[in-house]
């Protein structure tokens, strides 16, 4: 790893509030987050304590309700924040992130009195969330879920599986889309789950080719009861509330991507204003300068249109479309300067001494969590040429 310390990123912020609190996350990333992430990564260890630190610190509720626990930050101010910690390791940013995403669909559909008895905790009282909405039958085609939920008296009753579930098996609650009606979108239901429900038990984590560190699991429900008092949102809503949240879930994706991707271009940089050859630092010469700067425009950009999206999310405007678009262009951003930081750093780009390598194992992920990147082309051309088959 370089010993060069890289350059903050010039970030332009609405309030002296979000420059203290990136200042915050700064700090946390480079002294509690940064130092162990390459051995953990490798150990396949994941950082409870480091989510522990983060729910005391304020910074697992930002973009929800000071009332409930959050911390009241537009999504601009968030999206920022995921991407510092992202870049310190990826498998706190998207965390993060997906936390935020299971606390979604209580934080903005849920009934008055559901949110004063549950968000508090999953907001800052140092709870941990999953998001079940894939099948092993149904990834992209979300809608053809199986796991069923049936009622009984004032309960429901879910048997079924899901899958590829970040934080599954270890997480403190689930929100969980199941089927309650008729096949299609129609007849799906959200429900929050409590961790400990009887019934409920998460798989052996997958074995990943990186992000090892982030457990990944079928979570499986068998007979778990929830009571009516956990579904969320009116019978048959699931599905939508489902989709509006990946919209907001998207952001995050392309927030951690940038963040891979600076992280990246900072190993890079250091890397190649050191390593000399030919009598000179290999910064110099034409053929990697030009890398380093097609590089650093494609993080501007990205980071560019996830904000832009953003702020239309914060003034209420719609922002699916660029929502799609932000996860598409930051996540292919990832994979290219991370794939190119390992050829700058040459055969140590391929060793494990340097972080570069892991960091291109990450980056192939982000391009296909929440939505692949061909469903976010789907999404997108849909906005821009209207409906398949009109």
């Amino acid at each position: 790893m370089s010993d060069r310390d890289p350059q903050p990123v010039e970030r332009q912020l609405p309030t002296d509030e979000a420059r203290d609190l990136l200042a915050l996350v700064r700090d946390i990333a480079r002294r509690e987050i940064a130092p162990q992430a390459a051995q953990e990564e490798d150990e396949g260890r994941f950082p409870r304590e480091i989510f522990t630190l983060l729910s005391e610190s304020g910074l697992l509720g930002l973009p929800y309700a000071a009332e409930h626990g959050g911390g009241d930050q537009p999504y601009e101010v968030y999206l920022q924040v995921l991407e510092e910690l992202a870049a310190a390791r990826l498998t706190v940013g998207l965390g993060v992130s997906v936390h935020t995403l299971a606390s979604y669909a209580l934080a903005t559909y849920g009934a008055k009195q559901q949110q004063v008895e549950h968000l508090p905790a999953m907001l800052g009282g140092g709870l941990l969330g999953a998001y079940c909405l894939s099948e092993p039958s149904s990834g992209s085609d979300a809608a053809s879920l199986r796991t069923r939920a049936a009622r009984d008296g004032d309960t429901w009753v879910i048997d079924g599986t899901k899958a590829w579930i970040t934080h599954g098996g270890i997480a403190d609650f689930y929100t969980v889309m199941a089927r309650t009606g008729e096949d299609g979108p129609r007849g799906i239901t959200a429900f929050l789950v409590p961790g400990d429900a009887p019934g409920l038990s998460g798989a052996a984590p997958e074995k990943k080719m990186g992000m090892k560190g982030s457990p990944t699991a079928q979570v499986h429900f068998d007979g778990v009861r929830v009571p009516d008092e956990r579904r969320i949102g009116e019978e048959g809503q699931g599905f939508a509330i489902a989709l509006a949240a990946l919209d907001s879930g998207r952001l995050g994706i392309a927030a951690c991507a940038i963040g891979l991707a600076q992280a990246a271009l900072d190993e890079a940089v250091g890397y190649a204003t050191q390593r000399r050859q030919f009598g000179r630092p290999i910064a110099d010469f034409q053929g990697l300068r030009f890398m380093l700067a097609d590089m650093a425009t494609q993080i501007e950009a990205g980071r560019a249109l996830y904000l832009a999206a953003a702020r239309l999310r914060d003034t209420g405007r719609p922002f699916a479309k660029q929502a799609a678009m932000a996860k598409l262009h930051c996540t292919d951003t990832a994979m290219k300067v991370t794939t190119d930081a390992v050829q700058i750093l040459g055969g140590y780009g391929y060793t494990a001494d340097f972080p570069a390598e892991r960091y291109m194992r990450e980056a192939k992920v982000l391009q296909i969590v929440e939505g692949t990147n061909q469903i976010q082309r789907m999404v997108i051309a849909r906005h821009v040429a209207g409906p398949e088959g009109r």
